[in-house]
């Protein structure tokens, strides 16, 4: 692995309060001072408050497709850039906007790498109600999330999957910017949102990308068109960086799978290794794998027969291993559970997606501050999901923990967000639409 540290310019080119005027009142930033912009506050010259006016203008008055381009490559220039070109086989990843219960990444990066295609997966943790990926496979005993860059890239030779924390080399502007749109309410700007995450994505060196960009209610964009809208800019962005970059626009309206949490995540993500698990969870996981393997130059890949001969989980199990973890150790377990059942008989009509996140951060399987430990074991198992006929006094779903003092308020949480009913509802598609360049 090669890796090129990015040289910004000279802090002395521009002055932070013309640039922000110029976005301010609709302008387009010069290329040359936006990476000036991007440079300097990295390097502290432009203030936070200044760095705030400018993202609260961007938020209000948005970019255009170079502005975007431009910004995202001043990010990536802040620090390395990743290279596997000595690797001998392609690379592809695989980014998601998070959602409740999507655990897609744990059996999707082993089922491709099953392939011959090196799957560097630089992922990271939970923080509110969407969990991490890295907190999942720590529910693993032994599994290590950190690895140096050798340790990656031979990881990629010998096993082709990797799952693992990012470097800080890799694009420090957005860390710093990101923590300032976290308290400054520029979160939701489409253009800072698009920077920031494939400012990561082209920095980290992969051939091609595929995004899971999610919409509704346990989606960071609930608006399906808002979530198209990002869509379309990051797959340009990877366009116009020369990484394949395609999108699958997904419903994340009710969580995704039967399991919200972090070690019962992996027993599911286990399930669609072993040829079973959920239909949902098996069918985006198919569905991306397709993505993935195509954009790698293997369309006819037999994604369903990987799964089935228990290549996907060879894979899984030298992969785990790999990172220390022992893939036949027993996960934790919650000491305390609660039940909830139907109260009458007919179909599950409703289960929103948000509050069941919410539940689970309650509960213990999420975090309020990045520096805050999480509960492996604490979660909540579903028992049945919308579409679903239950008779009354049937366990509809589970609270997981070690501390029952916490499932009050994990019920509250809960209170209005599912319903029996007497008719079945009708079932949207999981997969609403595929976005290319």
């Amino acid at each position: 692995m090669t890796l090129r540290q990015g040289q910004g310019p000279a802090v002395e080119r521009h002055d932070a309060v013309d640039v922000i005027r110029t976005k301010r009142d609709g302008g387009e930033v010069s290329a040359d001072a936006l990476h000036w912009l991007i440079d300097a506050y990295t390097r502290g010259y432009v203030a936070d408050a200044q760095m705030a006016a400018f993202a609260m203008a961007v938020l209000l008055n948005g970019m255009s497709r170079d502005e975007i381009r431009v910004m995202t490559e001043a990010m990536i220039a802040s620090g390395e850039r990743m290279s596997f070109e000595g690797l001998g086989k392609p690379t592809v990843d695989k980014h998601s906007t998070g959602g409740v219960g999507d655990k897609i990444t744990l059996p999707l990066a082993p089922l491709v790498a099953s392939f011959g295609v090196a799957v560097p997966q630089l992922s990271g943790r939970g923080l509110g109600h969407t969990g991490g990926t890295l907190d999942k496979l720590e529910s693993i005993p032994g599994w290590t999330a950190a690895l140096s860059n050798d340790e990656l890239f031979e990881q990629l030779r010998d096993v082709g999957a990797v799952i693992c924390a990012a470097g800080s080399g890799l694009a420090p502007a957005d860390k710093k910017l990101y923590a300032l749109r976290d308290v400054t309410g520029t979160v939701e700007a489409i253009p800072l949102i698009a920077s920031s995450i494939m400012s990561k994505k082209i920095a980290e060196g992969t051939d091609a990308l595929v995004l899971d960009v999610k919409f509704g209610s346990g989606a960071f964009m609930r608006d399906v068109e808002r979530a198209r809208e990002l869509a379309r800019t990051m797959v340009a962005l990877g366009t116009d960086s020369g990484v394949a970059t395609t999108a699958l626009l997904t419903d994340m309206n009710v969580p995704l799978g039967l399991t919200i949490g972090n070690a019962n995540e992996v027993r599911e993500s286990v399930e669609v290794l072993a040829g079973g698990g959920p239909a949902d969870v098996v069918e985006l996981t198919v569905a991306l794998a397709r993505e993935m393997l195509a954009l790698a130059g293997k369309p006819d890949a037999d994604v369903e027969a990987a799964l089935a001969d228990g290549r996907a989980m060879d894979s899984w199990r030298a992969m785990i291993r790999a990172q220390d973890g022992d893939p036949d150790a027993a996960l934790p377990e919650p000491r305390e559970t609660h039940t909830v059942n139907a109260p009458e008989s007919g179909f599950v009509t409703r289960m929103d997606a948000l509050p069941f996140g919410v539940a689970a951060w309650r509960l213990g399987a999420g975090r309020a501050r990045a520096e805050d430990p999480v509960m492996h074991a604490a979660g909540i198992d579903l028992h049945a999901k919308p579409g679903d006929e239950v008779t009354a006094g049937q366990p509809l779903f589970t609270l997981l923990g070690h501390d029952e003092t916490r499932f009050e308020r994990a019920l509250q949480a809960l209170e209005g967000s599912w319903e029996v009913g007497s008719d079945a509802p009708d079932r949207n598609p999981l997969v609403l639409e595929r976005i290319t360049a």
